[in-house]
């Protein structure tokens, strides 16, 4: 069986090993050659399309993300707990009979690319001499939509493999119906989705004293309640006979300091600061408490000799989702943190 080599857009070489697995990929390496980008991207509020605009792999998902953080100065995507990851690919509804044939027929007019004549050949079968499906199943025109596998672009940009696992070729799937394939579009699936979407805010931390600490001084740490507070992102999918959402929503649990040096204590000793009622964390110091622990913060045990100590405060996020038919559950804790600078400085006394 020949070897197929198309080069994509970005210049990337795609690279299909065998005639019969070229199949998974056709229409797709075709289109690929002729300047496509071979994947897709998932749409904001509206389907997106693929780079330069073209929209043949454009996802139909849409997300709304009108209750998302709001993407200010530090924002960031929350980072999943362990090796956790959302789908770097998945399938969904694309196209009736008639765009099918359309696209299918528009990528085969481009300049034969090494072993093309095999492969169109296959296809041609596969998807309009009936082995198995005959001229793009048109007389089920309204019965059903041709399912393709999207792609997320950043990893599929990254050269990740996962992005490439959704190999079935295009399959047809009559409406209602859920295919029995790895990573079929569900409720489950958009949340993983709209997860990946998630924004929260930067977890810059007040301190207090505010310009340098002092040695062996309690230094107080807390985080606005207006800041911090719950986001979400719904994603759904109306298509093929699917018409189903689910909103993934992340909540602030905690806060971990890590001081940036063994020569400190933190308050709680753990390093881990409870969310309090309001959504606040920590607690602002006030006038008169400085011979108080405060409920979040910490104390450094030498100065930071004319440099800064690197102190990481990092929030964790408690994520669950609810979707459409009941369903729902929890994902992966998220978590999101920054560095800031510290000055220790020595106290320094008078002798009279």
């Amino acid at each position: 069986m020949p070897v197929i080599s198309v080069r994509s857009r970005t210049g990337r070489a795609l690279t299909v090993l065998t005639a019969a697995a070229a199949l998974a990929v056709l229409p797709q390496a075709a289109w690929a050659a002729r300047g496509g980008s071979g994947g897709s991207t998932e749409g904001t509020a509206t389907p997106s399309g693929g780079s330069g605009g073209d929209s043949i792999y454009a996802s139909v998902v849409t997300y709304d993300e009108s209750k998302n953080g709001s993407g200010g100065k530090g924002a960031g995507p929350v980072a999943p707990a362990g090796d956790w990851t959302p789908p770097a690919c998945w399938y969904e509804p694309k196209w009736s009979p008639e765009e099918f044939e359309e696209e299918f027929r528009k990528s085969w007019d481009v300049p034969h690319f090494s072993g093309a004549g095999e492969a169109y050949r296959m296809s041609q079968d596969h998807y309009i001499n009936g082995e198995p499906y005959d001229d793009f199943n048109k007389e089920k025109s309204g019965e059903g939509m041709w399912w393709e596998a999207v792609r997320d672009p950043a990893r599929e940009e990254a050269l990740d493999p996962a992005a490439f696992a959704c190999d079935e070729a295009t399959f047809w799937v009559d409406n209602g119906e859920t295919p029995e394939v790895e990573n079929a579009i569900t409720p489950d699936i958009l949340a993983q989705l709209a997860y990946s979407r998630l924004k929260v805010p930067g977890t810059k931390v007040a301190l207090a004293p505010e310009v340098a600490t002092k040695v062996n001084l309690p230094t107080w740490a807390w985080l606005d309640k207006a800041t911090f507070k719950e986001v979400a992102v719904t994603a759904s999918l109306d298509a093929g006979g699917l018409n189903i959402q689910a909103t993934t929503t992340a909540k602030p649990v905690s806060l971990k300091l890590e001081p940036g040096t063994k020569d400190a204590t933190t308050f709680p000793a753990s390093g881990e600061c409870a969310i309090n009622a309001d959504g606040s964390i920590g607690e602002p110091y006030a006038k008169g408490k400085a011979d108080e622990e405060p409920s979040c913060g910490l104390t450094y045990l030498r100065s930071s000799g004319g440099k800064t100590f690197p102190l990481q405060a990092t929030v964790t996020w408690e994520i669950a989702w609810t979707g459409s038919g009941g369903t729902g559950g929890d994902l992966p804790d998220g978590t999101f943190g920054a560095e800031q600078a510290v000055t220790v400085e020595e106290i320094q006394s008078v002798n009279r």
